[in-house]
């Protein structure tokens, strides 16, 4: 972007005053004064022609000029490499709300914001409890920028989201409670007016889950999950693997599907051909089956 060094709007100085066409040195021969016979009150001084002066560029006109281009990339946050695919803009937009939903929302929504807060996002989580802050740690969350507030009363819910919509980049909510129509809007145009994201997480953790009266911009599903490490009955969990589907609306509503692995340490990679598993988060604790099949990982990022 190139600086306009030298360009000071406020410094504009008038043309001088060109000359007068007329000689006004004769002020007391028959140019100067009124005359006796003359019409009373006449004007006795003729005065130099109108100067037209350039108008100064209106402060809007500059500030428009001076406009810095905004680049698509930077209408987002950044996402892992390996959930790029699911995002229209390549990133998680800016001035939107972002809902992830089903099993393991928890771990997916450390994993989507974890590059942002890498890169140096604010990041604020209401109601995190149970939130599990080790794995966020571990997924690549930065905790010294980021804060968690207990859940507000519902009297106080909106009043309280939209204060930390005004101060961080991005704000994790899982509400309690019904989020009223006009505290969705009031929400969703604070968010866009600061380029804030507001993201809610529903896990089934077998309470009562509550909507939003407005749809999301973008949604993620974890549609199934599954555990690496468990043989027939035994064994330690290791590496998790979803696959996530996305839908949402304007350029998002072209659903979109991805399988992910993620290791214990919050690496993601992109899983490739058919996957086949020995136990689903689905399954009833009865049933067994063969040890995973050996499957392909592709880096990403």
């Amino acid at each position: 972007m190139a600086v306009l060094s030298s360009f000071d709007p406020f410094a504009y100085e008038p043309d001088p005053e060109p000359e007068s066409e007329f000689d006004d040195s004769d002020q007391g021969g028959v140019h100067g004064g009124v005359h006796g016979g003359d019409r009373g009150g006449a004007v006795g001084e003729v005065r130099s022609p109108l100067k037209v002066e350039r108008p100064a560029p209106a402060l809007a006109e500059i500030v428009e000029r001076i406009r810095p281009t905004v680049l698509a990339a930077e209408r987002t946050l950044p996402v892992p490499a390996a959930m790029r695919d699911l995002f229209p803009l390549g990133g998680v937009a800016r001035g939107s709300r972002l809902c992830i939903r089903g099993a393991g929302a928890s771990s997916l929504c450390m994993a989507t914001l974890a590059e942002a807060s890498r890169e140096g996002s604010w990041i604020a989580v209401v109601g995190g409890e149970s939130w599990g802050w080790a794995a966020a740690a571990r997924a690549g969350w930065k905790l010294q920028r980021c804060i968690v507030v207990d859940e507000p009363p519902v009297s106080r819910w909106g009043t309280v989201v939209a204060a930390l919509v005004d101060a961080f980049d991005l704000v994790v909510v899982d509400p309690t409670h019904q989020v009223s129509a006009a505290d969705a809007r009031r929400l969703v145009a604070r968010s866009r007016e600061r380029a804030a994201v507001l993201i809610d997480v529903a896990v089934p953790d077998g309470r009562r889950r509550f909507r939003w009266p407005t749809e999301a911009e973008l949604t993620l599903q974890v549609d199934t999950t599954t555990w690496d490490g468990l043989g027939a009955g035994a064994g330690m969990l290791g590496r998790r693997q979803v696959t996530v589907s996305s839908v949402g609306r304007r350029g998002a509503a072209r659903p979109r599907r991805v399988e992910l692995s993620i290791a214990p340490d919050g690496a993601l990679a992109v899983l490739e051909g058919a996957f086949e598993t020995s136990v689903s988060a689905s399954a009833s604790a009865s049933e067994t089956s063969a040890a995973p099949a050996n499957r392909r990982l592709r880096a990403a990022g």
